[in-house]
This record gives C-alpha cells, structure tokens and sequence, in this order.
C-alpha cells in the first residue's frame, strides 16, 4: 500500500496524526477514522508504545490502510517502525540520513522542512513528498512561493494548522494532502468522537474539490 496507491483510489490525501494514543485504543481509533474515509495513519513517536500501536494497527488495516510512525527522529527509530510493520515515515525535520535509511528500507517518506534549502535536502535524500511545519504559522502563500522552486512531482503537505475550516485554502495554495492533529484527535477522545470529526473533515474535502 503507497500514498499513491490510496490517493489513485480515492482516499482523501489526508493523514491522521494520533498523537498520545495508547495501544489498548489504537484499533478502535483507527477503525473510526478508516470508517470515515481516511486511510493515512500516524501514531508519533512520542506516544505511549507506539510501536504496539503500529503494530496492532497494521495486523487490523494494512490490506486498507497506510500505517506508520511520525515523530521519526533517527535512524535506529526508523529501522524499529520498519520492524513493527510500518509503512509511512512522517518526520518534523530535516535529517538526510533518517530519510535516506527509511528510502532504503522502502519505506512511505514525508519529512518535514520549513525553509527551501531543507525541502531540497529531503529531496536530494530520497523524499518525493514533503511536509510544511509548522504550516499555520506561515500560511498557504508561503505553499505557493516555496512550490514555485520545487520539482513538479514532489508533493508538499501541511501539517500544523490544519483542519476542516483550512483544508481548502491548502489545496488551492497547492498543497497534495494535509496532516491533522489535535482537529481529529486528542489523547482520551473516544472512537465516536473521532469518527464524527473524521467525517466532518472527509465532507470539507470533498467539498473543497468540488
């Protein structure tokens, strides 16, 4: 299962960033949230277990969903989410040889950058998406004038600042997908809850693609 892969088949280009979740709600989270039509998920690495969560959640969805590790930070961090069945990368920064280990272990890149010169290291390191952070703090003009260098095939995300009152700003900025956090889940939140806010943001997707 790619990015590509999802998005050819519909898959709304959204990742959902499940920050503080805990292995025993992993699977319930993750099943609201494919429920509602997002298929891109993250569990930081500065959650409780994350690699039990990943795990729990690739043997539950990965035949349907990309599953994987944010908050990536190293590269023996990278070889543990390949070991748990990871198979999405997400980091906040710019580190060549964390991309690279992960571009070698094949797997699903989207490092963070914030300025030009970080965007073309990720992708001198094997990235062929990248994602803006903190994105709210620099806005979708920031996306049109960063995106005016770049490669026409790599993709930029934005992540921090993101949800179902922005998601259309970004796209029409430029941007190929969104990572959202706190807008679809907080540590405690329950499945239902995380489910509603899913669809509510699925529906503002759609909407802003017309």
């Amino acid at each position: 299962m790619t990015v590509d892969e999802l998005l050819a088949d519909g898959a709304p280009p959204i990742c959902a960033i499940l920050r503080g979740v805990r292995p025993d709600e992993a699977v319930a989270t993750g099943a609201a949230l494919i429920d509602a039509g997002i298929r891109i998920l993250e569990v930081p690495f500065n959650s409780p277990e994350p690699l039990r969560s990943i795990a729990a959640m690739q043997d539950a969805f990965g035949s349907d969903a990309l599953i994987g590790g944010g908050t990536v930070l190293s590269v023996a961090a990278v070889e543990d989410l390949h070991r748990a069945g990871g198979r999405i990368m997400v980091t906040p920064n710019t580190n060549p040889q964390v991309i690279a280990r992960g571009a070698e272990l094949g797997l699903e890149l989207l490092p963070g950058f914030m300025t030009p010169s970080e965007a073309f290291t990720a992708i001198d390191a094997g990235a062929r998406r990248i994602k803006l952070f903190p994105a709210g703090r620099l806005g979708p003009a920031y996306v049109k004038a960063v995106k005016d260098v770049l490669p026409r095939d790599v993709g930029v995300w934005a992540v921090g600042g993101t949800d179902a009152d922005t998601i259309g700003e970004w796209l029409a900025a430029g941007c190929e997908g969104v990572g959202v956090g706190g807008a679809l889940y907080r540590p405690g939140d329950g499945a239902a809850i995380v489910a509603e806010r899913g669809r509510t943001l699925v529906t503002a997707w759609q909407r802003a693609r017309g």
